[in-house]
C-alpha cells in the first residue's frame, strides 16, 4: 500500500514522475480485450486498475515476510529492486508502452525507488508487528 500511496501522491507533481497507473490501465484493458471485454469510462478503469494494483502489490510484497527474520531488510531490498527493474524492462516485451515509466532517467530512477520504498516500508511494518528488535 505504501507504494500506491507514494505513487498516487506524486504522479502529477512533475511531468517526469512515473505513471505506473497508466501502464497498469493499459495492461488491464489489453488483458480484458483478449477475453472479449473491456472497462468503459476513465474513472472505472482507474478504480479497477488501482484495486488490482493494491491486491497484486500486497501479494508480491508478502514474500518479504518469508524466510529468516535476520534477512528481512535484505530480502525487502532485493524484492523491491526486482520489482522496480521489472517495471522498467518488462512492459515492452509484454506489448505495453514503457514510456510512462521510462520517459527520462529521472522517471526510471523514481520508478525503481518507488518499488524499493514500498518494499522497505513493508519490511519495517513486519518488523514492528513481529515485536522483534
Amino acid at each position: 500500500m505504501a507504494l500506491n500511496v507514494l505513487h498516487e501522491s506524486m504522479k502529477k507533481k512533475d511531468t517526469d514522475m512515473p505513471r505506473v497507473d497508466l501502464l497498469g490501465e493499459e495492461a488491464l484493458q489489453k488483458t480484458l480485450n483478449y477475453f472479449g471485454t473491456s472497462i468503459s469510462g476513465e474513472d472505472n478503469l482507474y478504480k479497477a486498475t488501482l484495486g488490482a494494483d493494491l491486491i497484486s502489490n500486497a501479494m508480491y510484497y508478502s514474500m518479504i515476510g518469508g524466510g529468516d527474520p535476520k534477512h528481512l531488510f535484505t530480502r525487502a531490498l532485493s524484492i523491491g529492486l526486482a520489482a522496480g527493474v521489472g517495471a522498467l524492462t518488462l512492459p515492452e516485451p509484454m506489448g505495453l508502452d514503457p514510456e510512462p515509466v521510462t520517459k527520462t532517467t529521472k522517471t526510471k530512477a523514481l520508478t525503481v525507488a518507488y518499488y524499493v520504498a514500498g518494499a522497505l516500508v513493508t519490511a519495517g511494518i513486519l518488523k514492528v508487528i513481529s515485536g522483534k528488535k
